[in-house]
């Protein structure tokens, strides 16, 4: 209990409550109710009641002076004893106090004929025809032991007697020597209690004195839902004559009372009262004027015959009170339900009262964060709303009679505080958006509303407004239909929906008519407001969409109240999810259709992309990894291609978490949004952010007209398209628009423009928007060159120290893994297949198969190695076919091309059985190029290419890489220069701080020295090479210069590409191999120019040369392919005619 206390009941309610109980007196208060609140209160202040005399003291402390003063003097056994005698006290002091009062009234009346009789018996009325009385409890054993309510700490307690205990019925004693009378028959010697003859009940004599006050009477219940969960009441089903009936046993009821329909229905005999009695019901006063003297009740088949008065109630047909309890000395033990009556005959009878058959279940208001089910949707429950609310197909629609003219009124007048108070919920709503000025000719005034927390609520009084509105016919639901649909349920949880109406904005054109006036201005609102005639059935329409599906199965909607339903509570786990998942934001299904169509990934390339996608936003998606899980085990090395349905699972997840909360969030308009948009021949696709969350995918296919639209236009169409879809959360905020098409970035200052694109700025001008450059490959793991890895060059160091010579005159590299390192120790690649070949079964069925003339295209020669063509067949050997792929890929001389050029790189001396795919599984897998390399193909677009050059190196392609880590040496550039013909390239490494005669020096060496004086120079419009030196030199070469469109690298295309794979290769060097960049730099260049080129079919080497350069991976090839005369020139025709 005290941990609870301190976990639940806040400090300073307890500090309030030990105040309270420490000034705590009886005043007014019985002592049953002074009890009640001793009780309650004395919980929260233990340290002063920790003993039982301790608790007796401050008990007395607190009651009236002459009971305080009466008790003081006795010593008590305990504190139960104390409170009997008090109560005793307090009873005798009340009889004192009544025959004091009906002597006043008996000298007043004297000279009357008419005398007051009182009538008791079993057939006696329920209170006496002429004036108060009082009748003795003989037991106050009532027993209650529900904490919850009335604060008894869950001990055995005495209940509270009548509320006037005037109405115990006295013994009326003559005066003197004369003899006691009866009041019932009138003869001396006994009294009307205790008179064998029936009661007088209809020849009862009345008071003609009218200024006599009625009897009182209270009753506290008066329904079964309200009386069953009361702690000092039991409720059960007797007969009453013979007619079941519902029962309510309450000790707090001063009378026993009979509901009037059950007399009506069942014809049970009535008597009016002689006066009538005033009774006391939960937040009423009637007046009872009848009563029913022969009603039997039977419990336990005893009868007890009962006077009971007849009242109003709603479902309880009887209620016995204090005077029927007392009269049968009945003791309620409430926390049992045990209840014990004594009948007339002395028989005692006991029995236990079932659970009331009313379920209605309270519910213990908890913490939104004590519901585990809510805290997986904390979006469905935020703090506060944060803005506009999304547009929907239903919008509140305000359509007036034909003829009306705009109704506007002055603003009432306010008091400073309501003023106050008018221009801080004004300047809120203007926040978020709910409200905007205006210049509308309607107005209404403004008024405040006091809520329950006694706050107050600005309303406008649109009653001018709705007196021309045509009323909206939409059903509203019937109360009780909805309850009759809850029947069986035992688990409910209720939902109201914050600000509800500020959820549904109003049609556009209807707004101004929302116009209100205060005195700080004309505004309209652009969500729904109070005080609106048709906005209840507005908002029912559109809950009864969101909930359709769920109507009369598990939810009950009323307007902004939602009620969720259940029989069992893990039913109801599973119906209030379902709801809350229609309460949460979602994106629209058209506008992620890229996403949700997205095509199951084939290769490992696929999966890649997809995963790269997903993995932006992982931070969003809880257990990301889990879920992938399946997809990036296919990304390992030496794991076979193979889509499971694991692997299907995991994809269709993370398509559904990527357009479902948490990566969608419901858009702030206080605070700025990022739209990233891009554009291909394909569509156009679109992507709304907010603090690095995604709000909306958007996305569309391209129109016929706009195929023909230029690069430039339709990216500008692709940020058009934005904001126009947008508009609504884009207008009128701070709007940060990424596009990977840099020229986008000077639209503003760009001179000349078409009409297309004048008529899209003029749209863009109305937005606070500025566009950024986004490089469309940003998403690639941090740039490589940055990092530094170290190679262990333990393989080498058992080399002989004269072939390290040489290989370093040969500007050789000994790297961590190659064959090279394991030159000396092992066999050539070509001894190694011979020597696999020799027990390959394969191989040695393709032997059979020649001898047979089945193997077409397959050789034996004299070694008895079998060969295709050219090409020499490797066996079924994982290991060696490992190695010759690693020689391709991983060496210096190769430095990580793409599956399609180790390929064809290796076709032309190897083949075996599926080499196309394992080498594309080998590179898919590959972790460098994982992390270093990014795709760059991108659909064709409408493509001007530059013309092609008749001969080699006559038109050549030049730029600068800049911004690179600056090496020991001194370099942080790179000079790339590209024949246009055969795709040969030099890498010059340079520094930013170069001269013009210093690049104009390297350019004769590395350039002019090797391929002569070329033709035509393209490049950009860099200062390197728009100085006048530059064009000087150029000139006197002979030689033009041809410059790129100013912020449109793609004019030089084919520079553009050299450099990403320059950059990619780079990348590969410093991570696998290690040291500058500068000195990997001319084993980049080899690679490269000894690599296949698609678009050449052939390296840029061979293109050059006849034949591609000699590499490690044939380090045993020798002789040289011999072309004499006329043949050379006949063999680079050929060359050049293939090139074009």
């Amino acid at each position: 209990m005290a941990a609870f206390k301190k976990t639940h009941i806040p400090t300073g309610v307890v500090a309030l409550k030990k105040r309270e109980f420490r000034a705590l007196n009886q005043g007014s208060r019985s002592v049953t109710e002074y009890l009640h609140d001793f009780n309650r209160l004395a919980r929260y202040a233990p340290e002063d009641v920790r003993t039982d005399e301790e608790r007796q003291e401050k008990f007395l402390e607190g009651l009236n002076d002459e009971l305080s003063y009466a008790l003081m003097s006795t010593d008590f056994r305990d504190f139960q004893q104390l409170v009997d005698k008090a109560i005793r006290q307090e009873d005798k002091y009340n009889r004192m106090e009544q025959k004091k009062h009906r002597a006043a009234q008996f000298k007043a009346q004297q000279g009357s004929n008419q005398r007051p009789r009182l009538v008791t018996g079993p057939q006696a009325p329920p209170y006496p025809q002429g004036g108060s009385s009082s009748v003795v409890c003989p037991q106050r054993q009532f027993y209650n032991n529900n904490t919850g309510n009335r604060g008894n700490d869950n001990r055995n307690t005495v209940a509270r007697p009548a509320a006037t205990p005037a109405q115990n019925q006295p013994v009326r004693k003559e005066q003197g020597s004369k003899p006691v009378i009866c009041f019932n028959c009138g003869d001396p010697g006994h009294y009307a209690d205790k008179c064998p003859k029936p009661r007088r009940v209809k020849n009862a004599p009345t008071p003609n004195n009218s200024n006599v006050p009625a009897p009182k009477a209270r009753v506290n219940h008066v329904a079964a839902a309200e009386a069953q969960n009361a702690p000092d009441v039991v409720l059960g089903t007797f007969p009453v004559n013979s007619i079941p009936a519902t029962v309510l046993f309450d000790s707090g009821a001063t009378h026993s009372f009979l509901s009037k329909s059950f007399a009506s229905n069942h014809g049970m005999e009535v008597i009016s009262l002689g006066r009538p009695l005033l009774v006391n019901t939960p937040g009423n006063q009637v007046f009872s004027t009848q009563y029913c003297p022969s009603a039997t009740i039977e419990i336990e088949e005893v009868p007890f015959p009962s006077s009971l008065i007849l009242l109003e109630s709603k479902d309880l047909d009887v209620i016995l009170g204090m005077d029927w309890l007392s009269r049968h000395r009945g003791v309620i033990d409430c926390a049992n339900r045990k209840v014990t009556l004594t009948s007339s005959n002395g028989e005692t009878v006991s029995f236990f009262v079932s659970s009331p058959k009313y379920h209605g279940v309270i519910l213990n208001q908890v913490a939104l964060q004590e519901i585990p089910i809510v805290q997986d949707y904390p979006d469905v429950f935020p703090e506060d709303l944060p803005g506009m609310p999304p547009k929907r197909d239903i919008e509140f629609r305000i359509d007036l009679v034909p003829g009306t003219n705009p109704i506007h009124k002055r603003p009432y007048r306010m008091a400073a505080n309501e003023l106050a108070e008018v221009k801080r919920q004004v300047d809120d709503l203007l926040q978020k958006g709910y409200i905007r000025p205006s210049t509308s000719p309607w107005g209404a005034p403004v008024i405040f509303v006091e809520k329950k927390d006694h706050t107050q609520r600005m309303c406008v009084d649109y009653r001018a407004l709705n007196e021309v509105t045509i009323k909206n016919k939409y059903p509203l639901p019937r109360i009780d239909d909805l309850f009759d649909q809850l029947e069986g349920a035992t688990v409910f949880s209720k939902i109201d929906l914050r600000s509800g109406y500020h959820q549904l904005r109003i049609r556009e054109e209807d707004i101004p008519k929302t116009a209100f006036t205060t005195r700080y201005g004309l505004f309209e609102c652009t969500v729904m407001s109070f005080g609106l005639t048709n906005a209840p059935a507005f908002f029912m329409n559109l809950m009864n969409k969101v909930f359709m599906e769920y109507l009369d199965k598990f939810v009950v909607v009323f307007i902004d109240d939602i009620l969720i339903y259940s029989k069992t509570k893990e039913e109801h786990e599973e119906h209030l999810r379902l709801a809350l998942e229609k309460l949460r934001v979602a994106v629209d299904p058209s506008n992620v259709e890229s996403v949700l169509s997205w095509k199951q990934p084939k290769t490992v390339s696929e999966i890649r992309s997809f995963l790269g996608l997903a993995g932006y936003y992982c931070r969003f998606i809880e257990n990301f990894s889990k879920i992938a899980r399946p997809m990036t085990r296919l990304l390992q090395k030496e794991v076979k291609y193979k889509w499971t349905e694991d692997c299907e699972r995991s994809f269709q997840e993370l398509k559904k978490r990527l357009v479902t909360a948490p990566v969608l969030i419901l858009p702030d308009s206080r605070k700025g949004f990022q739209v990233y948009c891009d554009a291909s021949r394909l569509g156009l696709g679109c992507v709304l952010m907010q603090e690095g969350k995604v709000v909306a995918y958007a996305s569309r296919q391209l129109r016929p007209h706009e195929n023909n639209y230029p690069t430039h236009d339709l990216e500008l169409a692709a940020v058009v398209h934005a904001l126009k879809i947008w508009r609504h959360y884009l207008f009128g905020n701070r709007t940060e628009m990424y596009t990977d098409h840099k020229s986008l970035k000077y639209i503003f200052t760009q001179p000349d423009l078409n009409m297309r694109q004048r008529r899209w700025l003029e749209l863009i001008k109305d937005y606070d928007m500025e566009i950024h450059y986004h490089p469309g490959k940003a998403n690639v793991v941090a740039d490589a060159l940055s990092r530094k890895s170290y190679c262990n060059m333990s393989e080498g160091r058992h080399l002989p120290w004269e072939l390290c010579q040489e290989f370093e005159r040969l500007n050789l590299g000994i790297v961590s893994k190659g064959f090279v390192a394991a030159l000396e120790a092992q066999p050539t690649l070509f001894d190694q297949v011979r020597e696999a070949q020799v027990n390959d079964p394969d191989i040695q069925e393709i032997k059979k198969n020649m001898r047979r003339g089945k193997a077409i295209g397959f050789v034996e020669d004299e070694q008895g190695t079998v060969w295709l063509g050219e090409r020499i067949c490797v066996p079924e050997n994982k290991e060696l076919k490992d190695t010759i792929m690693k020689e391709a890929h991983e060496t210096l001389y190769s430095i990580h091309p793409r599956s399609t050029k180790m390929y064809q790189d290796l076709k032309q001396q190897f083949w075996w059985a599926s080499m196309r795919r394992e080498i594309a599984e080998y590179v898919a897998l590959c972790d460098v190029c994982q992390r270093v390399k990014a795709e760059h193909q991108k659909p064709a677009g409408l493509l001007q290419p530059l013309k092609i050059p008749e001969w080699k190196w006559e038109e050549i392609g030049m730029d600068f890489i800049t911004g690179l880590p600056r090496t020991s040496a001194g370099h942080d550039s790179i000079w790339v220069v590209v024949d246009r013909l055969t795709k040969v390239a030099h890498f010059i490494p340079v520094k930013t701080t170069y001269t013009g005669n210093k690049l104009a020096e390297l350019y004769m060496a590395r350039v002019v020295c090797l391929h002569g004086v070329p033709k035509k120079i393209v490049s950009d419009r860099g200062s390197q090479f728009t100085s006048k030196f530059w064009q000087k030199l150029q000139l006197e070469l002979g030689t033009r210069l041809n410059f790129s469109t100013a912020y449109h690298p793609q004019t030089d295309g084919q520079t553009e590409r050299v450099n990403q794979i320059l950059e990619d290769m780079l990348r590969a060097c410093v991570l696998d191999f290690g040291g500058s960049w500068d000195k990997n730099l001319p084993y980049a260049e080899f690679s490269y120019n000894n690599s296949y080129q698609a678009s050449l079919q052939m390296a840029p080497y061979e293109a050059l040369y006849g034949r591609k350069c000699r590499t490690p991976l044939l380090w045993d090839q020798t002789g040289e392919r011999q072309v004499f005369g006329t043949d050379i020139l006949r063999q680079a025709e050929e060359k050049v005619k293939i090139i074009q």
